[in-house]
């Protein structure tokens, strides 16, 4: 393989902080002009979040408590990839289901973002959830609570515009399903 110009060498890695969820990686690294110093990055599995909708058009919309930002934030249903997962749209159902308590009649999946590349390894798998119904009941993590309410698609992408939602994945959503023509 060419070495590519500008590109950094990776000399050693190391695991400085794990926890469920994500580890925090120190790299030391030389750098282009021969200067070897350490990067930090957040390294996390893969996530999918759900912009799922119900037979009449309205979105399945979560309220979840955030400790990190410390208030209740709007948002659409998103986990993590299981190793188990044959496919991403089977994590997709489960989240959808697992948050919502509704299961989706068919799932395509939307795009594929990078959400933090200049601090983290994260990747995010957005997909459409549609003909979604409630199924059962909410199988949430001992850390999660969640609140679900359907709400217009309307009213989510003016929450998006407004700055009323400000967590990304649903703004990543939303923009990528608008951009995409899917909206029309």
């Amino acid at each position: 393989m060419a070495e590519t110009p500008g590109r950094w060498e990776t000399r050693e890695e190391t695991v400085a902080y794990s926890c469920p969820g994500f580890d925090v990686i120190t790299q030391s690294v030389r750098l282009p002009d021969g200067t070897e110093t350490d990067f930090d990055y957040l390294s996390e599995p893969p996530s999918v979040a759900v912009l799922p909708f119900t037979p009449d058009d309205a979105v399945v919309t979560t309220e979840e408590w955030r400790q990190a930002v410390e208030r209740w934030v709007r948002g659409i249903p998103v986990g993590g990839v299981e190793p188990a997962d044959t496919d991403l749209s089977v994590a997709a159902r489960r989240e959808l289901a697992e948050e919502t308590g509704y299961e989706a009649e068919t799932v395509e999946h939307l795009r594929t973002v990078e959400p933090a590349n200049g601090l983290a390894d994260s990747l995010l798998h957005l997909f459409v959830a549609r003909g979604c119904r409630p199924a059962g009941d909410q199988r949430l993590d001992r850390d999660e609570t969640i609140r679900v309410r359907e709400r217009p698609y309307e009213a989510l992408k003016r929450a998006v515009l407004d700055g009323e939602i400000r967590d990304g994945r649903p703004v990543l959503a939303v923009s990528y399903y608008e951009l995409a023509g899917v909206a029309d």
